[in-house]
């Protein structure tokens, strides 16, 4: 039995299956299980990052969705103010709701695919894994969407998928380094955003970097502190900044939350603009870092998964310039311990 016809006896044995679970179960990849429709529900599209992402802008409201193996980070809203210039390694959509940092660098692949009048533009990287999803609504432009799938149909509309090359860059060793030396680098970066720039140049992970500075600008949090600090912020209304990514992409959340619900294993945000689907049992560590600014520390809540990957990052709202909310160092400072 080909794939495509696996993929259509599993839907119709289970038709609320994910994608990626299907996949999952099936044993292939998520884009080898969506270029197993092309022909029929999926058209595969060139890889011109740049056009693809400005043709975003061009489609109205949408539901832009990122997500990791413990996460899933939905918004409502329009692609606005991207910048990604052909070729660059880095780019982003600055808009007042969708709010991304990209990495074309770890794409590969893209499709538009539409089943039971559902449209969706749908990236994977070298390895099949789902960078960022772009979902219609009914209020989106279908004209714009179809003029995007038509200006950048791939002439290889075969039904098949096969995995990129991709040169990762060389795991950090976290050999033998002193902690006190170490501490006194954090406290030098000066910028939140020089965070990498030191990983990088101590040759650390993002986990051995916390175990380094432990008690002196970082502390460990329960596992399930999710809970806690999303219902404190409803209930506060305190503005936070929420980040989920992959190597790909990160989609931020810069608001308020409301209803905060959970379900079995997962942590819900279920608000009309965003949503946020939280796996807590995925969650090895949690914990609550300062890092400095020129205005003074700024202070997060970091989730790791077993891996030491970030699963996701809690700020509060803040804009350079300006100093860290009170609301939200008195929330932190409310939050259980360890």
């Amino acid at each position: 039995m080909e794939l495509h016809q696996q993929v259509e006896s599993l839907l119709a044995q289970s038709p609320r299956t994910r994608p990626r679970d299907a996949a999952r179960q099936l044993g292939v990849s998520e884009a080898a299980l969506v270029a197993s429709a092309v022909g029929r529900t999926a058209t595969r599209l060139r890889p011109a990052w740049t056009e693809l992402f400005r043709g975003f802008e061009t489609l109205g409201e949408v539901m832009a969705l990122t997500r990791n193996e413990a996460a899933v980070h939905e918004r409502r809203g329009r692609y606005e103010r991207v910048q990604l210039p052909e070729g660059a390694p880095v780019g982003g959509a600055f808009g007042e709701e969708i709010d991304l940092r990209l990495f074309p660098r770890r794409w590969h692949t893209v499709f538009a695919t539409e089943r039971a009048g559902h449209r969706a533009i749908q990236l994977f990287d070298h390895q099949g894994e789902a960078v960022h999803k772009v979902h219609l609504g009914e209020t989106s432009d279908l004209g714009a969407f179809e003029a995007l799938v038509n200006s950048l149909r791939d002439p290889d509309q075969t039904p098949f998928w096969t995995p990129g090359p991709e040169t990762f860059p060389a795991d950090p060793d976290d050999g033998e380094l002193d902690a006190a030396t170490f501490c006194d680098a954090w406290a030098a970066m000066g910028d939140p955003h020089h965070l990498h720039g030191l990983l990088r140049a101590h040759r650390v992970s993002r986990r051995r970097a916390l175990q380094l500075i432990e008690g002196v600008h970082a502390h460990r949090l329960p596992t399930n502190v999710s809970g806690p600090l999303l219902q404190a912020a409803a209930e506060a209304q305190t503005p936070i900044m929420v980040f989920v990514g992959n190597p790909g992409c990160v989609q931020i959340h810069i608001g308020t939350v409301s209803r905060i619900k959970a379900v079995g294993e997962w942590m819900n945000v279920l608000d009309p603009r965003f949503n946020l689907h939280l796996r807590e049992d995925l969650v090895a560590e949690a914990w609550q870092v300062r890092k400095p600014s020129a205005e003074g520390w700024v202070h997060s809540v970091e989730l790791l998964d077993h891996k030491g990957e970030v699963i996701v990052l809690f700020f509060g709202k803040r804009k350079p310039g300006i100093l860290e909310r009170s609301d939200w160092r008195d929330l932190l400072a409310r939050l259980p311990t360890m």
